[in-house]
């Protein structure tokens, strides 16, 4: 009794889950597009800043006091960062 039932069971989960799968809708791939998105809109060698307009990628070296990756340390010499 219990082996004929368990089999029922099964067949009709197999069958709801089987007619379940056909009622979901495909979502279509997307299609290849020719449109390059570049950073933002502001152009190469540019990107949006925090109110939304374009600032430069770099700064300009001769206006900070030492190089990348060191710091103005105690007497204004330049420190590694970290150290």
């Amino acid at each position: 009794m219990i082996r004929i039932f368990a089999t029922a069971l099964t067949a009709t989960l197999l069958t709801v889950a089987a007619s379940a799968s056909h009622a979901v809708a495909i979502a279509p791939l997307a299609a290849p597009s020719n449109v390059v998105v570049v950073a933002g809109g502001c152009g190469a060698g540019w990107h949006r800043g925090p109110y939304g307009g374009c600032l430069r990628n770099f700064a300009n070296p001769a206006a900070h006091a030492c190089p990348r990756g060191y710091h103005i340390g105690p007497g204004g010499a330049c420190r590694g960062n970290g150290k």
